[in-house]
Parts: C-alpha cells; sequence; structure tokens
C-alpha cells in the first residue's frame, strides 16, 4: 500500500489479474475496475481480491473523463468512477464526483446526463416507503420523501460497463427499474430499484459543464470534433459518429437513418427514408447566440448545427396539416438546443430539467405564466446528421404548445410525450422567438441565404388592425399551403398517382415529393419545444 500527499488519505495497490496500479482516493470506496484488464476489484484488508471483469466501455467521447476536476457551489470534486448503463434508447453514464473533506466528512455525488445536458445528483434518504415501482406511470403525480414530484419516465435499465473507484459493487448480471421524477423547484428525482426491497432515491439540479470551472477535460474542439467510425449498413459508406451522445446517425450517402444506440460493433439497426427538404443552414454550420438557459443568464456562445429534421403535424382529422423544421444545436460545454423554422416564425428551445406547476387552464414557470396555445401530435418525415436519441420510422410525439403572458409573450414552453404503454417519456422544454435577422446574422448567412429565412413569429400582443392584417396573410398562406401538402404516414397524396403509373423508386414520383416538400414550414399548432428529445439521464 502507497499514500500520497493530498486532502484525503490515499490508498494505492497494484491489480492482482495484471499489475497495473489500482488508486483509491476515498475510504468509502470499497470497489473499483481495474483500468488496465477491466477486472473489478474488492478491498480485502489490505490487498485487492478480483471478484469479476467489467465489460468494455462505449467509447463516446465524452468531454468528461476519470481526474477531470472542478467546483460545485464552491467546494472542489474530481473525477474518479463511472457507470454506463444501457436501456431501449440508448446508453447514458453516471460520473462519481468526490469532494474534498469538510465540516461532514468526504461525500460524493453523481454528475449525470440529462435529456443531452447534465444533472449534479447527490443520494438522499428514502423517509416512509417507495412507491412500488410498477405502480409508477408517466405523468402521475407522486409523492416521496414528503414532497411532490411529476413521474417523467420509467424504464428498465443495465449497468453494463464500470470505471474507476466505486461505492458499491457494479450490479452486471441483471436489469433493473429506474424511475426519474421531477418537480417544479426545477429538480429531478431517482428512484434506482437495483434492490427492489430497498430503493435507493437521488435528487440533482440541472448544470452546465461550463459553469463548473473543469480541468482535466478530454481534449477536443467545440468545432473540430473527434470521430468515430463504422460502415453504414444500406451501402457501405463510412459513418462518422462525432458527438458524445449520439444514439442515430444518418448515413450521408444513401440517408439511411442508423440506429447506434446500443455501439459501433456487430449489425446496426437501420430504415430507410424518402427524400425531403435540404436544410437551409447548412450541417456543420456555427451560429453565435446568447440562450438564457437560466434566469438572468445570457452569455454569447457557439453553437454549432449537427442535426436537422423536417415534421409534420397528423392526426389532425381534417386537412390541416403543419409542418416545421429544427436544427439541433451543440455545444461542448452546455449542451444541445433546438433552432425551430416555422412559418410563423422562429425561436429557440431546451429541455428543462423541472416541470411548471398548474395555473388555471395555463402553467406558471419561473415566475411566468403561460397559456395554452394548441395540442397536436407530430411526426418525423426527414432527418439528416446525428441525434442524441433513438430514431424510429413514423415515430410520433404528443405535443402541447404554450406562449407566456404579458410582458413575456416572446417565451415559450413545449410538454411533449413520447413513446407508448410502459416506455413512455414526458419532457418540458422552454425557449423564446427570434428574429430572423438575429438568426442570419448568428450565422453570417449570405443575403440571398438570408431571404429564404424571413419569417418573424407574431406577437402574443400588439396593434388590433396590424393582428388583423397578419391573420388574413396567413390564412391566405395556410389555404395555400394545404392546397400543396397533406402529410399522410411521410407521402403526398397528390402524388399517388405517379407512384401508381411509374413506381416508388421513379424519378417522377421522386420529384413529386421534393416539389410537394420544398417550401414546408408548420402553420398553426406547434413544436416550440425540442422534439423527441426522450431519454432521461435515466
Amino acid at each position: 500500500m502507497a499514500t500520497e500527499d493530498s486532502p484525503q488519505r490515499g490508498y494505492r495497490a497494484a491489480c492482482p489479474n495484471c499489475g497495473a496500479p489500482v488508486e483509491f482516493r476515498s475510504a468509502a470506496s470499497a470497489f473499483a475496475v481495474c483500468g488496465f484488464c477491466r477486472s473489478t476489484l474488492v478491498r480485502d484488508g489490505e490487498a485487492l481480491r478480483r471478484i469479476g471483469q467489467s465489460a468494455e466501455l462505449f467509447d463516446d467521447h465524452s468531454p468528461l473523463q476519470l481526474g477531470a476536476a472542478g467546483r460545485y457551489q464552491g467546494a472542489p470534486f474530481v473525477l474518479v468512477g463511472r457507470l454506463q448503463y444501457r436501456y431501449a434508447e440508448g446508453t447514458w453514464n453516471e460520473w462519481r464526483a468526490l469532494f474534498d473533506s469538510g465540516p461532514d466528512g468526504q461525500k460524493s455525488g453523481w454528475l449525470s446526463e440529462d435529456n443531452g445536458r447534465y444533472v449534479f445528483a447527490f443520494d438522499a434518504p428514502l423517509p416512509g416507503a417507495a412507491p412500488a415501482s410498477e405502480s409508477l406511470r408517466p405523468g402521475q403525480p407522486v409523492s416521496v420523501a414528503g414532497q411532490a414530484w411529476t413521474v417523467a419516465s420509467v424504464v428498465v435499465a443495465r449497468l453494463v460497463a464500470a470505471q474507476g473507484e466505486l461505492p458499491a459493487r457494479p450490479n452486471l448480471e441483471r436489469g433493473f427499474v429506474v424511475a426519474d421524477l421531477r418537480n417544479t423547484r426545477d429538480e429531478v428525482g431517482t428512484l434506482d430499484y437495483a434492490e427492489p426491497a430497498a430503493p435507493t432515491w437521488s435528487v440533482g439540479r440541472p448544470v452546465a459543464i461550463g459553469e463548473l470551472a473543469m480541468t482535466g477535460l478530454a481534449e477536443s474542439s467545440e468545432k473540430t470534433l473527434g470521430a468515430r467510425g463504422a460502415e453504414c449498413p444500406s451501402c457501405g459508406a463510412a459513418l462518422e459518429v462525432k458527438l458524445a451522445t449520439t444514439q442515430s446517425i444518418v448515413c450521408h450517402q444513401c440517408r439511411h437513418v442508423v440506429d447506434v444506440s446500443q455501439g459501433l460493433g456487430g449489425d446496426l439497426q437501420h430504415y430507410a427514408q424518402a427524400k425531403g427538404s435540404e436544410p437551409r443552414i447548412p450541417l456543420g454550420s456555427v451560429g453565435t447566440f446568447a440562450f438564457a438557459f437560466r434566469p438572468g443568464e445570457k452569455k454569447a456562445l457557439p453553437w454549432q448545427v449537427v442535426g436537422y429534421a423536417e415534421r409534420c403535424e397528423v392526426d389532425t382529422g381534417e386537412d390541416d396539416q403543419a409542418f416545421w423544421r429544427e436544427y439541433l444545436l451543440y455545444h461542448r460545454t452546455e449542451g444541445f438546443a433546438f433552432l425551430v423554422d416555422a412559418e410563423d416564425g422562429w425561436s429557440w428551445t431546451a429541455p428543462i430539467t423541472g416541470v411548471p406547476e398548474r395555473a388555471g387552464e395555463g402553467v406558471r414557470h419561473q415566475g411566468v405564466v403561460y397559456r395554452k396555445l394548441y395540442d397536436y401530435t407530430g411526426m418525423v418525415t426527414y432527418v439528416l446528421g446525428e441525434f442524441y436519441w433513438k430514431l424510429e420510422r413514423d415515430a410520433r410525439t404528443y405535443n402541447t404548445d404554450y406562449v407566456g403572458t404579458g410582458a413575456f409573450g416572446a417565451r415559450r414552453l413545449n410538454r411533449e410525450r413520447t413513446g407508448g404503454g410502459d416506455a413512455q417519456e414526458i419532457t418540458w422544454s422552454a425557449g423564446e422567438t427570434l428574429s430572423a435577422d438575429a438568426v442570419v446574422q448568428a450565422f453570417k448567412l449570405a443575403p440571398a441565404q438570408g431571404a429564404a429565412l424571413a419569417r418573424d413569429a407574431l406577437p402574443a400582443s400588439g396593434n388590433a388592425a396590424s393582428l388583423l392584417a397578419k391573420v388574413f396573410f396567413w390564412g391566405f398562406v395556410v389555404v395555400l399551403l394545404l392546397m400543396m401538402f397533406r402529410c399522410d404516414g411521410g407521402e403526398r397524396s397528390e402524388c399517388d398517382s405517379l407512384r401508381s403509373t411509374y413506381g416508388e423508386a421513379s424519378v417522377e414520383y421522386q420529384n413529386c415529393l421534393r416539389s410537394a416538400r420544398s417550401g414546408g414550414g408548420r402553420v398553426g399548432g406547434g413544436s416550440f419545444g425540442g422534439w423527441s428529445s426522450g431519454g432521461g439521464h435515466k
């Protein structure tokens, strides 16, 4: 055993399997995974004993790594362990953060992924009995530890790999239920049923890597991202997966959507998609925006376009489907945000950690009252790039849009439910409207490019005559678009005759589809929030 100077007493010994050094920074860490041979080790007196082997970590090129240090709420910490989980929709990571000794002694927390961003969570006591896992349903109100929560998701997960030092033996043998709960205080609570008779409880709050003053992060550039590769299972073209959290990627050559949520080895699930309209802001473009993720905080940062989606409204029962586009933006330390392009204007949005509270027919969030606008069902029709959730053909989302009242008419909220049956998730997103000029300036687009983006969101209040004129104008646009578009399971009804005559792969039919999509944009209800932002940190 060897020790070294540090605020905490360290422990180091040789791995009994390969002889590599294994270090423990905390006296509370009884287990570790050797970084060389992946042996799972337990401290047995003054020696280490091998009790199993961890699987190889899914190489996700995360900026986080063991040894990275930072500060949270004024207290220094270092990342000493990592757990990697898998569930039906993909994978997520939890990093064990060890804090320096304080008046309460050593403590550790968990820096976890949450809908493309991060949460800092700490284990908490669970007074009284926890609700049975089989009784929990997304959207259901529930009381845990004497506080009111709303169930966001209930999934069956499995620990697939571990790294570094851990407070408990990693259970790599079987799956278990994990439930995410959220509240109006912008917190996320997690019930972990790895031991069904004694579930554990943790509570976390949202955090950005940029505000943790971290050092020792993995080397990467915001504009030039490192990549891991595979071959497209459809055409054999090289796929370069660049983002740490990518679950789906679109082949640049054949446009097949490839599922990489289970890793890049073996057979990759994929599906073909019909040709859609190309993005007006090219993938890879970098724009500078000052998004206010937290009240009073606006910082201009470079955001890169990494994904693009075209969506339509379905199940309306009438010929009034709407279309819109969304750009997935990425910043290395802030995470993800969405830029929404609809016929009634531009807006940005990002998932929030908590849930709003009810306020009559509307909701209240961060002191702002929002009124309800629309309920609608959306469906993906075309995608490009990379996404941090698993894309499925014809997957539908069930949405409700809200708009801020009074002086906060530019604010937007969206509630989105994804999945069905027991595999549902509810995600809330928040954002604001943007002018088309702001988008043009952010990406430094040429005048010809900027002209195609010129549409601004209607204000929530204003001059009556002006609003009436806009109502008549947009009413005309709606009628015109309804003559052009119809979203029916991804096909345009006016192209059916060409498909019947010439076939689905014919130039005539494909040209008709491209023509039908060429001017698409959402009108009427929908999607101020991000879409299919499913996949919580659990």
